[in-house]
C-alpha cells in the first residue's frame, strides 16, 4: 500500500551511485553484514505498521561500535540517509526505510556486556532483547521494569527511540526512568557516552533527551539500564464490569483515592473475546469490559491493598471478581493481555492507536472512540494500560482494500486528534514515526515545533537519520 502518508522524494543522485555505494559499505563491514540483493531485503521493507512499505538501498548489520561509526561517517560524509531498526516491531512506522536510505540494524549487537548487582546497573546493546534482562537476572532476585506486550521480541535500543513503556509502568515509569545512560554514535561517526551508572550525572541531562528521539539524534549502541529488586510477591486479578464507562471510571476513582497498584490493564467486549479465544485464561465472557489489576509487596500488603480497590470497583457495579491461586493462572492471566496484539492479527488487520489522556477523560474518549469507529463502519478493540492512561484501540480493518484501508487511517487520525483534544497526547509509548507525524500540528503550535526542529537539528544539521518521521515534512529546513 502506497497509502496517505508521504516519504520523503528519494534522491536521485544517490540511487544512481547504489552500486558504488554497496560496494564501499562493503569496505567497511565483513561480508555477512550487509544486506543488498533484492529478494534478501523483502523483510526490511516494513516493520510492524504494516500498510506502509519501502525497500532500502541496502541493510547494514553492524557487530560492534567502531562499525556503527564507521557506516555512520561514511553515510555523513556522502549524503545517504540512515534508518536506525532494532526489531523491527514499531507500530508508527518508525523503523520503514527508503529506496535513498540505508537501513543500519542492530540486532546482531545482542549481548549483555556486563551486570552490575551492586549498583544495581546492567550494561548491554543495543540488540539485546527486552526480556533477555530480566532472564539474566531473575536468578538473583532482580528484573528490569518496563514490560512492552512485545518483550519477547522488541530490543533495548528500540525500547529507548521510543521510551517504550508497557503494563507495569504504572508503579515503576517507563523507559526514561530506567535509564542510566548510553553510547551513542552521532551522525558524523563520533562516538560519546551520555549517563552511566551513577545516579545523576553531572552537565546537562542530554540522556532524557535523547530517550523518545526516535533515532534522529544518533544511533544508541550500548545501554546502561537500571535493576529493580523482585518483590516479595504479586497477585493479578481480574475485574469483569457491565460497560467500558464503568470499568474506565473505576480506573480513575482508584487512582484518585491515592492506590498505585504494580499494573491496570484495561480490555473491552471485543478484546475479551479475542485474547479469550487465543489464550483460553478464564475472561468473563460475559462481561462488558475487563480489569487486570496487579498488586504486590507481602501477603498482607496485597490483601490490604485489594480490599480497598475491591471496595471502590464495587460502587461500579463489577460483575466479577477472579483471584489467580497459582502462579500458572497469574502466567495465563498475562499471556491474554501480552497476546492481544498477535491475537488480533489472526483475525483482522489492524492499526493500533497509541493515544495517552487524563484518567478523568478515560469513561468519555472511550465513549467517543466507539462512535468515531461506528460512523467509519468499522470494528474496534480496545486494550490498553488503564492505569496511565495509555490507550491502544485497535481498529479492525482489510489492508488489501484500499477504501477500507483509508477510512481506518482517517477514524485513527480523530481518535488521537481526540485524545489531544481531551487535555492528552498523540503517543504514550509507540512514537510518532510517519503514523502520526502529520498530526503534530494538531498537538503543537508552530513555534513549539520550530523549537524541538531546531534541537534536532543540532543533532544532525542535515536531517540524514531517520528523515521522514516525527516532524511534518513541510516547514524544515532539510
Amino acid at each position: 500500500m502506497t497509502g496517505a502518508i508521504a516519504f520523503k522524494t528519494p534522491k536521485p543522485e544517490i540511487l544512481a551511485r547504489r552500486d558504488t555505494i554497496i560496494s564501499d559499505l562493503g569496505g567497511l563491514l565483513p561480508t555477512d553484514c550487509l544486506i543488498h540483493e533484492a529478494r534478501e531485503l523483502v523483510p526490511f521493507e516494513t516493520d510492524a505498521f504494516l500498510a506502509y512499505t519501502r525497500v532500502p538501498l541496502a541493510v547494514c548489520l553492524p557487530e560492534t561500535t567502531e562499525q556503527v561509526a564507521r557506516v555512520l561517517a561514511y553515510c555523513h560524509e556522502n549524503g545517504i540517509p540512515v534508518v536506525p531498526r532494532g526489531a523491527g516491531t514499531s507500530l508508527s512506522g518508525g523503523a520503514i526505510g527508503q529506496e535513498d536510505a540505508i537501513i543500519l540494524g542492530l540486532s546482531r549487537m545482542n549481548r549483555i556486556l556486563d551486570i552490575d548487582l551492586p549498583n544495581r546497573a546492567a550494561v548491554v546493546q543495543a540488540g539485546v532483547t527486552n526480556i533477555a534482562i530480566s532472564e539474566a537476572v531473575k536468578p538473583e532476585g532482580f528484573f528490569y521494569a518496563p514490560d512492552p506486550s512485545s518483550q519477547l521480541a522488541c530490543t533495548i535500543g528500540g525500547n529507548i527511540g521510543m521510551n517504550s513503556g508497557g503494563a507495569h509502568c504504572l508503579k515503576y515509569g517507563v523507559t526514561t526512568n530506567n535509564l542510566m545512560g548510553v553510547k551513542l554514535v552521532l551522525t558524523d561517526g563520533t562516538v560519546i557516552e551520555l549517563g552511566g551508572k551513577a545516579l545523576d550525572a553531572a552537565g546537562l541531562d542530554l540522556l532524557a533527551l535523547v530517550c523518545g528521539s526516535e533515532g534522529q539524534f544518533g544511533i544508541i549502541t550500548e545501554a546502561t539500564v537500571r535493576l529493580l529488586a523482585s518483590p516479595e510477591g504479586a497477585r493479578p486479578v481480574l475485574f469483569g464490569f457491565p460497560t467500558s464507562e464503568s470499568a474506565g471510571a473505576c480506573v480513575t476513582d482508584i487512582i484518585a483515592a491515592g492506590i498505585i497498584p504494580v499494573a491496570i490493564e484495561f480490555m473491552d467486549k471485543p478484546a475479551i473475546e479475542i485474547c479469550e479465544a487465543f489464550a483460553k485464561a478464564g475472561y468473563p465472557l460475559d462481561a462488558g469490559a475487563l480489569l487486570i489489576i496487579e498488586v504486590e509487596g507481602s501477603e498482607d500488603e496485597m490483601e490490604a491493598m485489594l480490599a480497598r480497590i475491591i471496595a471502590i470497583a464495587e460502587t461500579h457495579g463489577v460483575m466479577a471478581i477472579r483471584r489467580c491461586q497459582s502462579a500458572t493462572e497469574a502466567a495465563l492471566i498475562w499471556k491474554g493481555r501480552k497476546s492481544a496484539f498477535g491475537a488480533t492479527g489472526r483475525i483482522a488487520d489492524y492499526i493500533c492507536m497509541d493515544g495517552t489522556v487524563p484518567l478523568s477523560q478515560l469513561s468519555h474518549v472511550l465513549k467517543k472512540t466507539s462512535e468515531i469507529t461506528d460512523r467509519y463502519g468499522l470494528r474496534v478493540a480496545n486494550v490498553f494500560h488503564a492505569g496511565d492512561g495509555n490507550m491502544h484501540p485497535l481498529i479492525l480493518y482489510n489492508i488489501n482494500d484500499p477504501e477500507d484501508a483509508a477510512r481506518a487511517e482517517e477514524a485513527g487520525a480523530e481518535i488521537l486528534k481526540l485524545c489531544v483534544d481531551a487535555g492528552g497526547c498523540l503517543t504514550g509509548e509507540h512514537g510518532v514515526g510517519i503514523e502520526k507525524r502529520d498530526l503534530m500540528r494538531h498537538q503543537y503550535g508552530e513555534a513549539d515545533l520550530r523549537q524541538q526542529m531546531a534541537v534536532r537539528a543540532a543533532f544532525d544539521a542535515e536531517w540524514m537519520l531517520n528523515p521522514s518521521k516525527v516532524f511534518p515534512l513541510e516547514g524544515r529546513d532539510d
